[in-house]
């Protein structure tokens, strides 16, 4: 019998489950997949605590790596046997599962010089840190960028492709740990937002000009400092809510703090064309597969401990990736 974690109710961990299901065989164009490592990423939170709604009851988790073991009718894109990982967001829902049934249409074959293990931890991470440093801003050698939650799975994989591309990286974390993880994948300056001023440092660590680029995941908390550290036609790249949603925003801030630019991307809309997701991927997996970039898998969990696990990823307990190995 299959095992998966799913939730009948919003809340706090609490409510996860781990419990036995039926999983079938695949429809037309779905495929069963065999999981041998799911990641634990931020967003699956949303899900569970209601911020992104979705009828209940429901699964939960949406990235994972492992072999195909049944197709569906019409399904050309992989085999049986396949060593594949996938991400998505409400058509990949369920990825907290020992096998399950998912489309065929989100899955990417695993080159064979990347583990299981390190797929289901880059895979969302590192799609997510491919489209910010090749899609979301003309980078060019010498830029900065002021990068939050630095010693997070994202930071790290978008501090050292950042350095690949030759920018100053100034990291915020939350310890003298977390900050000597972040340098050690790149970060030229760290800021502990915890007893220094962010926006106050980053004047400081460039002359007063501000940085280029912000990516901020942590939202609410961070908004206004994030805009104090752009310089002037700088971009604001909200790509979380870890701190809550950013509310009663007017646009007119943009243009006092110096004719800012902001956007809020989603994952989604820089894969949903096939050959842009190949292409996005197959950067991601030259770098990872060369050793140019590392996946710091530093959480190993049991499935049947999600709700400890989900703890840990809200008291911001954890570094790099965490991941459930089945």
């Amino acid at each position: 019998m299959a095992k998966a974690v799913r939730f009948y109710e919003t809340g706090g961990p609490e409510v996860l489950r781990y419990e036995d299901v039926e999983v079938g065989d695949p429809g037309p164009g779905q495929v069963r997949i065999r999981h041998v490592a799911v990641g634990l990423n931020y967003a699956d939170t949303y899900f569970r605590n209601g911020t992104y709604p979705i009828p209940l009851p429901n699964g939960i988790g949406v990235e994972a790596a492992g072999v195909v073991v049944a197709l569906g009718a019409g399904v050309d894109n992989v085999a049986v046997g396949d060593r594949v990982t996938y991400t998505g967001f409400v058509n990949t829902l369920g990825a907290y599962s020992t096998e399950r049934l998912v489309p065929a249409a989100p899955l990417i074959r695993i080159p064979d010089s990347i583990a299981f293990e390190t797929a289901a931890a880059m895979t969302m991470r590192g799609l997510t840190s491919s489209y910010l440093m090749r899609r979301i801003h003309d980078f060019k050698e010498g830029d900065s960028i002021l990068l939050h939650a630095a010693a997070g799975g994202v930071g790290l994989i978008v501090s050292q492709w950042a350095k690949l591309l030759g920018l100053t990286v100034i990291g915020t974390v939350s310890s003298d740990a977390k900050a000597d993880v972040a340098r050690a994948h790149g970060c030229d300056h760290t800021i502990n937002y915890s007893h220094e001023d962010v926006a106050g440092r980053v004047r400081e660590l460039t002359d007063g000009v501000g940085v280029n680029v912000v990516f901020d995941s942590v939202g609410k908390d961070t908004f206004m400092g994030s805009l104090d550290s752009l310089k002037r036609r700088g971009l604001l790249v909200c790509v979380g809510t870890a701190s809550g949603p950013i509310e009663g925003f007017n646009p007119q801030l943009l243009a006092m703090k110096g004719s800012l630019y902001m956007t809020r991307p989603a994952l989604a809309d820089y894969i949903a064309d096939p050959a842009e997701k190949a292409a996005l991927a197959g950067e991601l997996f030259d770098h990872v597969g060369s050793g140019r970039i590392k996946i710091e898998i530093n959480q190993h969990y049991a499935l049947q401990d999600a709700v400890q696990a989900h703890r840990d990823l809200e008291s911001r307990k954890t570094t790099g990736s965490s991941i459930f190995v089945i």
